[in-house]
């Protein structure tokens, strides 16, 4: 089964929504794929230092513009789309992703892992990690960012059945990538990471990004890569129906030869 998965990195402009959406608009046109990884926050900004900052810039999933440009280009484009985004709910912001599909169907998670000083200003997600359908059914699970320095992220993700961890970021470690190819060993599943590019500063914060979004299959091979500045949209053609083999030799089953009896938290 041909399955085009791709990626957009870039640099956005931090709190300047209406212009980042209308470039990833334009970096969108005309690319022909099944499935579409997008940054952490894309929209955004990531430097956000304060509670009152995140407000301004919160949407709600029912009104926000972010779910409803990529709701219309999912559906114009034959598109699913990954895209992060803070996500207000009554009170509560969360550092969210959304999974679109062309017929409209919405998923949200909801960063399960928050990172550093998003402490001070998001609510930890209590969405759980999940797998739904794509574009075409298959099968699909969605962490960000800091989520991939716990392998229970991947590895519930997995056991759950999915094909593609989809994995929006605005990296700064520098071990994350890496990291991603042991996640999709270990799981022997697909991963893409949509990383962000350039620096970002709000007051005296400051922050570089990595960059390097990529593509791995379930034996580690990294497929494409970028490095820490391209701006682009990268495509691949994969087979997913590959992550359901979970045979590491003829004697071993990566699930079921797991010993949970044996394990502690």
């Amino acid at each position: 089964m041909d399955y085009r998965v791709g990626f957009c990195q870039y640099k956005p402009e931090l709190f300047e929504v209406d212009k980042n959406l209308e470039r990833l608009e334009k970096m969108l046109s005309g690319v022909e794929a099944d499935l579409i990884v997008l940054p952490e926050l894309a929209a955004t900004g990531y430097v956000i230092n304060t509670r009152e900052e995140l407000e301004r810039v919160a949407e709600d999933v029912k009104s926000g513009r972010t779910v409803e440009m990529f709701r219309v280009l999912a559906e114009k484009n034959d598109t699913s789309y990954i895209v992060g985004f803070a996500e207000r709910e009554d009170d509560r912001i969360y550092n969210s992703a959304f999974m679109v599909n062309p017929n409209g169907e919405l998923y949200i998670y909801r960063k399960t892992h928050l990172f550093n000083r998003e402490k001070n200003i998001f609510n930890p997600g209590e969405s759980g990690f999940f797998v739904k359908p794509a574009k075409g059914g298959v099968r699909v699970g969605m962490m960000v960012c800091f989520d991939w320095i716990f392998p229970e992220s991947a590895r519930t993700l997995n056991i759950q059945g999915a094909e593609i961890i989809c994995h929006p970021a605005n990296l700064v470690l520098p071990w994350c990538q890496q990291a991603m190819i042991t996640r999709s060993i270990e799981n022997r599943i697909f991963t893409v990471t949509a990383n962000r590019t350039g620096t970002e500063k709000n007051g005296e914060i400051e922050m570089g990004f990595t960059g390097q979004s990529q593509i791995t299959d379930p034996s580690g091979k990294v497929i494409k890569r970028l490095d820490e500045t391209e701006e682009t949209v990268w495509v691949e053609t994969i087979n997913p129906e590959k992550a359901k083999d979970k045979w590491v030799t003829e004697y071993n089953h990566l699930l079921k030869d797991r010993r949970k009896e044996l394990y502690s938290e």
